[in-house]
């Protein structure tokens, strides 16, 4: 490779930076819209968006510009102050859900140790600290949020786990019941499943288990930091059931990039955690809000929900009759463009030869092929990410019957 770019990056991160995620063998140095560059030139069209975080694709102008001046403003003074642009964050955020309140991080897994804090605040008084998960789960990398993901391989070499957490089947009423004790403070899941396999709940589950959370007064807690900022085509992912959580996290693409995370807390829990009890020194920094301001204000201007409903239709259709083509595709599922292609085998392969073809895209639960575009993304783009799979389907389709 005659990439001087690449061989000093190259060079550098292996003898300088934590080597916790496998070694890449690309380096990408500008992005516009749903397409990135890397270090040779090349381009690709990019369904991956830094794993669902780029909702208005790479450098979109007005979050852009929100930034360049907001960072010749003020960019960060604590909490101990009050800047201007959190409040009117946390505004937006209410307006485009339920009232309550709004505590900010840097991060997803923040935002989850928020929740669980949150939890465990408002049961102890009556001795409340259990919370019940979902198996598949994924909340974080944190030791809390480790211990409330529901697959074990991202534990593994960190145990003890951290105690207070019980398992339910995503989906399955009965099973989350059934855990439910006097010890029990909250349930928490993801309204989609993302790492898990890209799993939508069913249509009647957050509705029945909000109903027994009523009942045994504990806490409804949703976990939006995949699927929630119009990821699922209504701006939380909750609006698609009807029923809203108690409390629930946001990151990836509240700040399209800019490194932000939030917690969104009913009224009633609006005074649970007090002076003292929680903090996050750079959590909703002028500069971090006034990016995440620039996202939601764009989303409005730009009827973005809408053109992820009609990306979806036309994605969720052509992937449908592809899977009626190539016995690989087993079946299509998710919610706005929040898309998983379901194989009869691994996923990382195929990520692989659409990356050769010049196209990111993501895997998720071992065999699930991830789609996460910018919520964005033009039609013309959408064709040729259709066009691309169908290409890598239909040669590895052509390679089996060879070797057969």
């Amino acid at each position: 490779m005659n990439d001087p770019v690449y061989e000093k990056t190259s060079s550098l991160y292996d003898k300088y930076v934590m080597q916790t995620y496998p070694k890449a063998d690309i380096v990408f140095v500008r992005g516009q819209g749903s397409h990135v560059y890397d270090s040779a030139g090349r381009e690709y069209l990019d369904f991956a968006a830094g794993i669902a975080v780029c909702s208005l694709g790479h450098c979109h102008p007005a979050v852009t510009a929100a930034i360049r001046e907001q960072a010749g403003k003020l960019v960060h003074v604590s909490n101990l102050y009050m800047n201007e642009m959190q409040p009117r964050l946390a505004q937006k955020l209410v307006e485009h859900g339920f009232d309550g309140t709004c505590f900010f991080c840097n991060s997803g897994a923040e935002a989850n140790e928020g929740l669980i804090k949150l939890a465990r605040k408002a049961g102890s008084e009556k001795g409340r600290f259990e919370i019940i998960a979902m198996k598949d789960s994924f909340h974080g990398r944190t030791l809390a949020t480790l211990a409330a993901t529901g697959r074990s391989k991202y534990r593994k070499g960190f145990a003890p786990d951290m105690p207070g957490f019980k398992f339910a089947t995503f989906n399955d009423f009965d099973s989350v019941a059934a855990l439910v004790n006097e010890k029990t403070a909250a349930v928490l899941m993801e309204p989609v499943q993302g790492e898990g396999g890209v799993i939508p709940a069913d249509p009647d589950f957050p509705a029945r288990v909000r109903e027994l959370c009523d009942k045994n007064d504990m806490l409804l807690l949703f976990d939006e930091v995949q699927c929630g900022m119009g990821r699922t085509g209504t701006f939380y992912a909750w609006q698609n059931y009807g029923v809203a959580p108690d409390a629930l996290s946001m990151a990836k693409a509240l700040g399209n990039g800019f490194p932000i995370g939030a917690v969104l807390a009913s009224r009633k829990y609006s005074h649970v955690l007090t002076p003292g009890t929680h903090a996050s020194t750079f959590g909703g920094t002028a500069l971090a809000s006034a990016a995440a301001c620039a996202v939601i204000d764009t989303y409005d201007k730009e009827n973005v929900l809408a053109n992820v409903n009609e990306r979806s239709g036309y994605l969720m259709g052509r992937l449908g009759e592809l899977k009626e083509k190539y016995p690989r595709i087993t079946g299509v599922r998710g919610k706005g463009l929040m898309i998983g292609v379901v194989l009869d085998c691994p996923a990382t392969p195929y990520c692989a030869a659409l990356r050769e073809k010049g196209m990111l895209a993501l895997s998720a639960g071992e065999n699930v092929l991830r789609l996460v575009p910018p919520l964005n993304v033009s039609q013309a783009d959408c064709e040729r990410a259709v066009a691309l799979i169908e290409e890598v389907f239909a040669e590895d389709a052509a390679k089996n019957q060879q070797n057969n």
